[in-house]
């Protein structure tokens, strides 16, 4: 059975952006970005609302054309054309290549995906995220807590209403002071 995976970089004070949608401070370096690499590229699908779909869209199909981007970026370029997308959207009308469009969430063929074979998914856009927590369908948090302390932004479990319990099954430590924090969801 797939498991669907919440991989995100949050601040220490549980922000996953700041003030104007900014995640400058997120301290991706080639290490951190080779162990992203490592990981995104067994998934089976990337499940993602409009919004983190456009940021995505935009820059990584041509990433590897640039020779000034690093080899791990020119790297994930190429897992992003591969790996299928089920983007999440009410007012998009099309997405790209090897993207699916949904208006909504149907838990029952989310849970249908996760039935199937394959690697496992992850969950991206932090509305999308929330709306995954509320239906059940998070299997796992990959937490990428940054060396940083923004004091305001926006909170990847703002609306979070009620307890969920996880059990920690990995910890690590990067050289450049981000801690993943990997959890899966009790059940």
């Amino acid at each position: 059975m797939r498991t669907i995976i919440v991989h995100m970089g949050l601040s220490l004070d549980g922000f996953f952006e700041g003030p104007d949608h900014d995640i400058s401070w997120h301290h991706v370096d080639e290490a951190l970005h080779a162990h992203f690499n490592e990981n995104l590229a067994t998934m089976s699908a990337f499940l993602m609302g409009r919004v983190t779909y456009g940021l995505m869209e935009e820059y990584w199909p041509g990433a590897d054309d640039d020779p000034e981007n690093p080899p791990t970026m020119q790297e994930f370029a190429g897992t992003w054309r591969a790996v299928p997308k089920i983007v999440f959207s009410r007012t998009l009308e099309q997405v790209g290549p090897n993207a699916t469009l949904r208006s909504e969430v149907d838990p029952e063929e989310i849970r249908a995906l996760k039935e199937q074979p394959g690697g496992d998914m992850t969950v991206g856009g932090v509305d999308l995220v929330d709306t995954f927590r509320r239906l059940d369908l998070v299997d796992e948090y990959r937490l990428y807590v940054n060396p940083v302390v923004l004091g305001r932004g926006r909170r990847l479990f703002e609306t979070a209403d009620y307890a969920t319990e996880l059990e920690l099954v990995e910890t690590r430590g990067f050289g450049n002071g981000v801690v993943l924090l990997r959890y899966a969801v009790r059940r």
